[in-house]
């Protein structure tokens, strides 16, 4: 039996979800300003690639979505949420993917950031579906002219390189790039470990900046609550999430695996904690390669954990995050 003619939960129900990530209504990225969303969900496949491995990752907005193929669950009870998954009065769209270019990153980038700030100028919160590491600075960048925020980073890399090869936006620069924007106010990295790409001048520099670093092996020791009580507060947050922070036994779809990372719950406790505590302006999940999948166990994971966000979002422009667990 081939993996296309496996039995698939959603023909049990009905058939095949229609429309966006979980079935929400898609939307042209042009009519965006129009669309009068709350939540805009777009696909980001490709921003500043190194020419040396391509844009691996551009068929993993794709995979998240279709990676729980339910119909109609919009409507169905979310034991993570203890909720549907969009509240009630809510409107939240999928615009599908973005184009992109191969060979023109700057166009990319250009296009990417005057999306997130189209999405922003009309009161929405852009939740963006990469793509590599180097889709958050060009989504950090379109929100710009809006309001300040913190970031927090979910990653087990600290991606404070310079430039690798002159290339100075790709996907191991996004956290020196943001730390560059005036409208970035201060950063919490969370799950390094390992051997990355940082040298101990990259580290030094994030330190300088004051970076405030929860390393896994930390979190191993100490636990969870030292993390909760380090996020930010009181203000406005973008969290930055690449799914090679949860362990690769969860999710293997990564091209740069590092063992003893987040579990899932650990990742849904985070994201839950800056809900509560702060109004979140926007999301990235990166770094899924679904060539690299194991039965599509990654890709699975990363829906579950936009669908969380979704429900969080959903939440607070609803009034309702209290209701979280």
């Amino acid at each position: 039996m081939t993996e296309d003619s496996r039995p698939r939960m959603g023909e049990l129900f009905g058939g095949d979800s229609s429309g966006g990530f979980l079935g929400l209504e898609i939307v042209s990225p042009a009519d965006i300003g129009s669309a009068r969303a709350d939540i805009v969900i777009c696909g980001v496949p490709c921003a500043t690639p190194y020419v040396s491995v391509g844009s691996y990752c551009a068929d993993a907005p794709s995979a998240v979505r279709a990676a729980f193929g339910w119909p109609g669950v919009l409507d169905h009870h979310d034991f993570d949420a203890d909720s549907t998954p969009v509240t009630g009065g809510v409107r939240a769209v999928d615009v599908g993917d973005l184009p992109y270019d191969e060979r023109d990153f700057k166009a990319n980038r250009a296009a990417i950031s005057a999306f997130v700030n189209q999405v922003a100028s009309v009161g929405g919160v852009p939740l963006v579906i990469g793509g590599d590491d180097s889709v958050p600075i060009p989504v950090l960048d379109g929100l710009a002219g809006h309001e300040t925020f913190s970031i927090v980073q979910i990653d087990a890399h600290i991606d404070w390189r310079d430039e690798v090869a002159g290339e100075r936006f790709g996907l191991s620069s996004n956290m020196r790039r943001a730390s560059e924007m005036p409208w970035v106010t201060n950063i919490v990295q969370i799950g390094a470990r390992g051997l990355g790409s940082a040298r101990p001048s990259d580290y030094a520099d994030a330190c300088a900046y004051g970076v405030q670093f929860l390393p896994m092996r930390a979190i191993a020791a100490d636990g969870m609550a030292h993390v909760i009580d380090a996020l930010p507060s009181g203000g406005k947050v973008f969290v930055a999430l690449d799914v090679d922070a949860l362990d690769p036994s969860i999710v293997p779809a990564v091209i740069g695996p590092a063992p003893g990372g987040l579990t899932y719950w650990q990742t849904v406790q985070i994201l839950e904690a800056v809900a509560a505590r702060s109004e979140i302006v926007g999301f990235d999940l990166v770094e899924l390669m679904p060539a690299n999948d194991v039965g599509g166990r990654g890709a699975l994971v990363a829906n579950r954990l936009l669908a969380r966000m979704l429900s969080l979002v959903s939440q607070q422009r609803a009034g309702r995050i209290g209701d979280t667990p």
